[in-house]
């Protein structure tokens, strides 16, 4: 490109794409506001659940092998993302940032005709932005031989092939339930740090451990209870971080979410609700932000590209 070329003006099929781009968003930001599906993604569901288009999914061939064979069939790869910006509460905040992915995915998975999406990783992008988080979902949209289309498909973080051995135990995965609390503790008087004393308990780090937990437990329980009569919360991550405050005095902010598959026992005994934690004393990189292709959150996406 020579310098007066850019003095000319862009070419008819230049400017059609320029305004055909233009349009899109304009689309994709009424949608959002509307919470409704984009056109262009509702065009390209609608052609992978008439079978006009090839299928995508997520899922390992021997996980299509085994869905394939219990007459559940993948029509399309959804996804959702959510970047919220912290207002007055991060505990809320992360809980509507996870729930507004959730209502978009599943207004996808329902362009698409689908009963259930399955696999859906949750994922968000390690970016210092202040006062906010990327909330983002991905997962396979199924649909069940017999059934009709859902208008409340099923989002389930297990894989396909635990999503079936499931469904033969007549226990049916329901949705997705999340429970987070966020919590600062201002060290006025310096007692949570005890140099020099030995192996003593630091009473004010472990109460507030406890109640940070607690908390995003219950919310995880009250959540589940509205959607069935179990939970697998297979997603734990806690977080603490020190900050120096003023006059030599710590701050501590600690966060602790729990993430689950809610079940509904369709017969025999119900499932109680119970939460098994498992502690994590992993004396580097945590496990909880592996790259484990399931029951994994709060790893980046970077080793699979852009979502």
């Amino acid at each position: 490109m020579g310098l007066l070329d850019l003095f000319k003006s862009p070419s008819p099929e230049a400017q059609a794409q320029q305004g055909t781009s233009a349009q899109r968003q304009i689309d994709i930001l009424e949608s959002l506001r509307s919470g409704s599906v984009p056109t262009s993604t509702r065009v390209r569901l609608e052609a992978a659940c008439s079978g006009s288009s090839p299928w995508i999914a997520t899922l390992t061939p021997a996980e299509l092998f085994i869905t394939r064979s219990h007459g559940i069939r993948p029509i399309a790869s959804v996804s959702a993302t959510c970047w919220l910006h912290y207002g007055w509460s991060w505990t809320l905040g992360h809980s509507q940032g996870w729930e507004t992915a959730l209502r978009r995915l599943r207004e996808e998975a329902k362009a698409a005709g689908a009963n259930a999406v399955l696999d859906v990783k949750m994922r968000t992008i390690p970016l210092g932005i202040e006062s906010s988080m990327d909330f983002t979902l991905i997962g396979t949209a199924v649909k069940i031989d017999g059934l009709p289309p859902s208008s409340d498909p099923i989002v389930a973080t297990v894989p396909a092939l635990e999503f079936v051995k499931l469904l033969e135990a007549d226990v049916v995965p329901i949705g997705i339930a999340i429970g987070a609390h966020y919590q600062w503790m201002n060290d006025w008087r310096g007692t949570a740090r005890q140099k020099w004393m030995g192996n003593v308990e630091s009473s004010q780090l472990s109460n507030l451990w406890e109640q940070v937990r607690q908390r995003a437990h219950n919310e995880l329980r009250e959540r589940a209870q509205s959607q069935g009569n179990g939970v697998l919360a297979h997603i734990n991550f806690s977080q603490i971080f020190e900050l120096e405050g003023t006059n030599d005095t710590k701050r501590y902010l600690v966060r602790h979410i729990v993430i689950g598959t809610t079940v509904d026992a369709q017969r025999g005994v119900p499932i109680p609700h119970e939460i098994q934690m498992v502690v994590d004393m992993h004396t580097g990189q945590t496990p909880l932000t592996g790259t484990d292709r399931h029951h994994q959150s709060y790893a980046s996406n970077d080793s699979e590209g852009a979502i």
